[in-house]
């Protein structure tokens, strides 16, 4: 089942929904929450040539940039990140999924990993990909992604935020 606006503040009131920091009553869309961008942003270093997955990882081939705003190159990737923090109970999941007013203008995000498993506690990674021949520019606090909530059969055995590699960390 999809949550929508009535069951999303409903979730929130019970605390099996949460943001940290809160979000404005206006992020609350009729079926989805509309999440801003961080400051933090990785992008790939220019000096790595091939990036071999069999032997490389993340830190391999990004570097780490904070800044209020960063410039995509035409078909370029970064990394970004919400400013949200998000909690979901074991029997809650999401999907993040670009908005669409900036994919009219080029911008693809999140183009994998989009599900947030139940039981996360964690930001959400933004894969940002600019899919036009020109630079775009995008700023923290920005609105570029929606989560969309889900409401599973049945509560977790593993929450992710207890049991995801990435999620303990963040």
């Amino acid at each position: 089942m999809i949550l929508t606006d009535r069951d999303i503040k409903e979730f929130m009131r019970l605390g099996k929904i949460r943001f940290e920091p809160d979000i404005e009553p206006d992020q609350i869309g009729p079926g989805s929450v509309d999440l801003t961008l961080s400051n933090k942003f990785w992008r790939f270093k220019e000096d790595i040539g091939l990036i071999d997955l069999s032997r490389m990882d993340f830190g391999d081939v990004v570097e780490e940039i904070v800044a209020d705003e960063i410039v995509i190159p035409p078909h370029g990737i970064i990394l970004g990140l919400t400013s949200e923090k998000i909690y979901v109970d074991g029997d809650v999941c999401g999907w993040i999924e670009g908005r669409s007013r900036y994919a009219r203008m080029g911008l693809a995000i999140h183009s994998a990993s989009g599900f947030i498993h139940p039981g996360s506690h964690n930001h959400q990674v933004l894969e940002i990909s600019n899919m036009t021949s020109h630079p775009i520019k995008i700023k923290a606090g920005m609105r570029v992604v929606q989560i969309v909530f889900q409401l599973a059969r049945s509560k977790t055995e593993k929450p992710y935020r207890l049991y995801g590699d990435i999620a303990r960390r963040q």
